[in-house]
């Protein structure tokens, strides 16, 4: 007999669920044995919150890999002119002061657990998507949960080959570890037009086969995968698909800009209309979820003369070259960064939420970033002790969209400055008439800063090595850096058939 469920249930069953775990061998992938999707539809329901739960993937240094934790932060923000290594000058030269200074080398091990984090989420889509395919559920509801995974699928697949390049393309379950080690896929890099190719394949599924909204938080829908498949586009220079994605986005009437910017990154701007997709954390079912080191590991620090309760670690702090890119008068600056008084009348930061961070003389950093502060004022679910709050990570805003828009429109002589100017005027900013794309790049930088976009567009933009440069970052090498090292643990398992990046 078929049973229909609803689709709301996987958030509430996401909350409980503990993802698939891994070693250091990104192939072994637990074979599903025992209970069946057939005989129980609720271990369909499992799997597919398996694959979100792997979004929360935060173990940096440790055997379950990353996803959003703190080696993420750092190949995205920290690599780049937006920011900082931050702390102390010698805390985490190995991995992360590597990376930030291009020194990266194959056995670096924050580029080793983003590697296993991602192939330990994409072995949840793979077994939920076999699971799928005989499970008890009604044809709309699993062809719905399939869309969903498919575009988890292709979203971790484009984090991979923007930060390895060419992948290894891990699409079914292995029969068992003979399978995994003589099927030629699961050890061979596929070419980066492959690799996108097989992206863009998911997510179109996904846009096919979603709705444009759904009333639970933290699922995706129709919107998130066209939006997101736009950016694949984006970085493939795709610019017709890129227009024409974007504003089915903004036509769909589902998405809006919230009209204070500094909401968007508190508690109350989780899933706001701006929203297009997040990484849901929180309490849910007596569960506290929340990506391991994302929050405690940016947060203001203790030093100097000390005395306060501080917030973290102090690390990924926004750049003094980022703060000198906003335009006089532009909001999203104060919204964006936390300035330690340094004034010496020790007057101390005040936070929206009333907390108080000292002054310079007993804080480590001078700016950190705001957008990863999460109130333990306003949050009766959160114990003021805890360092390490649950922060919901913006992936996709309607902003970003509006971007990409203006960019395709600069591309195919169409009207860039509508998009544009929506997003300036929420800034409080001027129009722009007759944008160029050096516009448009200067617009995204301040809007999506400390957002995990600025390094990767840099690269797509073909000015990495020049920015990178321009900022003191000298050892950037061009036709290298642009990527990770492939991890040699991994080129190991692979018995050497993993190829590496250039110059590693």
């Amino acid at each position: 007999m078929r049973t229909t469920l609803n689709i709301r249930s996987i958030l509430l069953s996401l909350l409980t669920l503990t993802a698939v775990s891994c070693s250091d061998d990104f192939l072994n992938v637990p074979v599903q044995g025992g209970e069946n999707t057939s005989a129980d539809p609720n271990l369909a329901l499992k799997l597919v919150t398996g694959v979100y739960n792997g979004l929360l993937l935060g173990d940096s240094w440790g055997d379950n890999g990353d996803v959003h934790g703190f080696a993420f932060i750092t190949v995205t923000n920290i690599i780049s002119d937006d920011a900082d290594k931050g702390s102390t000058a010698g805390d985490q030269l190995v991995p992360i002061g590597d990376i930030d200074d291009f020194n990266t080398t194959s056995t670096n091990k924050f580029a080793e657990t983003l590697w296993s984090g991602h192939y330990s989420a994409i072995g949840n889509a793979n077994q939920a998507l076999k699971g799928l395919k005989t499970a008890s559920l009604d044809a709309a509801t699993i062809e719905q949960l399939e869309a969903q995974v498919k575009f988890l699928r292709g979203y971790l697949y484009f984090n991979l080959v923007r930060m390895y390049g060419g992948v290894p393309l891990v699409y079914r379950v292995p029969n068992d570890a003979e399978d995994a080690n003589s099927d030629p896929a699961f050890k061979s890099r596929a070419s980066v037009d492959v690799v996108y190719d097989s992206i863009k394949a998911d997510l179109q599924f996904a846009a096919d086969h979603l709705p444009l909204k759904v009333t639970a938080s933290g699922l995706v829908t129709k919107g998130s995968a066209q939006a997101m498949l736009a950016k694949v586009y984006m970085y493939r220079k795709d610019w017709d698909k890129v227009w024409e994605l974007t504003n089915e986005v903004m036509t769909s009437g589902k998405y809006a800009l919230l009209d204070d910017y500094a909401e968007i990154w508190r508690q109350s701007g989780d899933n706001s209309a701006e929203s297009i997709f997040e990484i849901e954390t929180g309490v849910f079912n007596n569960s506290y979820l929340r990506v391991d080191n994302y929050t405690v590991c940016q947060g203001p620090r203790i030093g100097g003369a000390g005395g306060w309760n501080d917030l973290g670690w102090g690390f990924n702090n926004p750049s003094s070259n980022l703060v000198n890119a906003y335009e006089p008068g532009d909001v999203r600056k104060d919204a964006t960064i936390i300035f330690i008084d340094n004034s010496g009348t020790h007057k101390g930061t005040v936070l929206w939420d009333g907390f108080r961070i000292p002054s310079a003389d007993s804080v480590q950093n001078q700016y950190y970033n705001y957008k990863a502060y999460t109130s333990t004022l306003r949050e009766s679910f959160i114990q003021p002790a805890d360092k390490d709050r649950p922060k919901n990570i913006r992936i996709l805003r309607y902003a970003d969209v509006l971007l990409m828009n203006a960019e395709a429109a600069v591309h195919l002589g169409k009207d860039a400055a509508t998009p544009l100017n929506l997003v300036r005027k929420r800034a409080k900013l001027p129009d722009i008439g007759a944008p160029t794309e050096a516009d448009i790049w200067k617009e995204r930088r301040v809007e999506l800063a400390m957002e995990h976009d600025r390094f990767w567009d840099l690269v797509r933009q073909g000015r990495a090595a020049q920015v990178m440069h321009a900022v003191g970052k000298t050892n950037f090498v061009e036709g290298k850096n642009e990527l990770l090292p492939i991890p040699n643990s991994q080129i190991l398992l692979s018995g050497g058939a993993l190829e590496q990046n250039f110059g590693y």
